[in-house]
């Protein structure tokens, strides 16, 4: 049992002393009203945590501390809690979480990180970091909860994605290019199916990734497509040039199928998912036709990973333990893309820009490195935004495209084009822990409009990797 340390303040509150350590603790399993109370408030006082910004179930507040010993509890919606996955001890207030800090000269304890040489005490995650083994998912029980998630895959039919009402947005091909973008920047949409009357049946989607390279093609002084042109040309026109463009951008035109890539509502939600998953898509459109011949076909829904994820999570709510890779935390299993480890190599590395990049960079990353969104950092690494895909639809909003060069915007220009665009809640950036269980992940995912998580350091917000809907589906059927 540890000796109470004196009282000192936190946030701008102090004590005088010869020295006072800012340390960050933080409450990661959410709650309503999260406090901090412990040796160094003489557990008299309770210290209110915040809710941190883009992850609302994570809390936190900074405390300057004297060098030492200290002890402190979490009282979380009217009951005493401490946190299993940092160091604990019995004591006088029952279980109670530690941390030592160490004097300037002093050994550091392996469960206090040490200061990283350019950020201040303030960045320091100190009390999060668990200098215990993180557990790894065994074989056989990362194999049973596979089978078990496709045999309920297997088992249910796109069918049971059908909405009670909707609406479903499809396209005419012979529309104007810039005008079909407006609608889906308008309708905050990332793609939609095409029509062609004269078929009499769709025949493709446009995408965000469309205007994307119509973008390019633009800033190409070679290209023959002009502004003015771009007025005026049609969905059609422009399908007919993409596979000649797409050859130019990476000579081979086979990553841009021609052909419409759809499911039937009687399809399983396994055929749906690796549809999906192979395709490279957002979203597969669910059509129907009482005719053997396909003929007058019915666009009945547009089926995403979301919706598949949701009936995942319905199903086995009451049973969750059927499925034992739920709740490992997700560093411990193999999901997502990772920044990469000093020493690591043969890993894919996790492509980031910085805020003054030009936009022409972002959107010559989204092609290149085939991903849908880029994490914006700091010169720390910290997460400061998230540009995807969908956000470039909104230079389609009063001809915006028409007076910007894309060398010569940088992101932090285009992302202030669509500050309320693909945001969820108020919040653009959606993020999640290390230390979060795939459960909890899967809940996160399962949101509307939610398409990624970005793992951040819990404090600093330094970007440790990301996680998309489709990472989740690999891991679930092992693809």
């Amino acid at each position: 049992m540890f000796a109470s340390g004196p009282e000192t303040g936190h946030e701008n509150r102090g004590v005088s002393g010869p020295l006072l350590v800012p340390m960050r603790f933080i409450w990661p399993y959410g709650g309503s009203r999260v406090f901090l109370t412990g040796s160094f408030t003489r557990w008299s006082e309770h210290i209110p945590m915040s809710p941190m910004e883009g992850c609302p179930t994570v809390f936190q507040v900074i405390c300057s501390l004297s060098p030492g010993y200290h002890q402190f509890k979490f009282f979380v919606d009217g009951e005493w809690r401490h946190d299993d996955r940092q160091p604990f001890v019995n004591g006088n207030y029952g279980v109670v979480n530690t941390v030592f800090i160490a004097r300037e000269l002093d050994v550091v304890s392996p469960s206090v990180s040490p200061e990283a040489p350019s950020r201040s005490h303030m960045d320091v995650d100190d009390v999060f970091i668990c200098s215990e083994p993180v557990p790894t998912i065994s074989d056989a029980d990362l194999e049973v909860s596979r089978q078990r998630a496709a045999t309920f895959l297997s088992r249910h039919t796109a069918y049971e994605l059908l909405p009670d009402s909707s609406k479903v947005i499809a396209l005419d091909v012979n529309i104007a290019v810039k005008q079909a973008f407006h609608i889906l920047h308008e309708q905050g949409i990332p793609m939609a199916p095409l029509w062609d009357s004269f078929k009499g049946q769709f025949v493709g989607v446009l995408s965000a990734l469309d205007f994307i390279l119509i973008l390019r093609e633009l800033g190409n002084h070679g290209s023959n497509l002009t502004e003015e042109e771009l007025e005026t040309h049609t969905i059609s026109a422009w399908k007919e040039g993409k596979v000649h463009l797409s050859r130019q951008i990476d000579g081979n035109a086979s990553s841009y199928p021609r052909c419409l890539v759809h499911a039937g509502p009687y399809d399983s939600l396994k055929d749906v998912v690796l549809k999906i998953l192979r395709s490279k898509v957002a979203m597969v459109p669910i059509i129907h036709s009482a005719s053997q011949d396909g003929s007058f076909p019915q666009l009945l829904n547009l089926a995403t990973l979301s919706e598949v994820l949701k009936c995942i999570l319905r199903h086995f709510k009451h049973s969750s333990s059927s499925l034992p890779i739920l709740q490992q935390p997700i560093c411990s299993i193999p999901l997502g893309t990772w920044v990469p480890k000093i020493g690591e190599s043969n890993v894919q590395s996790l492509a980031m820009l910085r805020p003054n990049a030009s936009l022409g960079a972002a959107l010559s990353l989204l092609v290149q490195a085939d991903v849908s969104s880029i994490p914006i950092v700091d010169e720390n690494d910290s997460l400061l935004d998230v540009y995807s895909r969908s956000d470039i639809t909104a230079l389609a909003k009063d001809k915006a495209y028409a007076q910007i060069r894309l060398d010569e915007m940088s992101i932090h220009q285009a992302l202030q084009l669509c500050q309320d665009a693909n945001s969820i809640n108020g919040q653009r950036c959606q993020m999640c822990l290390r230390s979060d269980t795939l459960h909890k992940v899967m809940e996160r995912l399962a949101s509307p409009g939610v398409r990624r998580l970005v793992i951040v350091e819990a404090g600093s917000k330094r970007v440790e990797g990301i996680i998309s809907l489709s990472d989740v589906f690999r891991l679930l059927l092992g693809v």
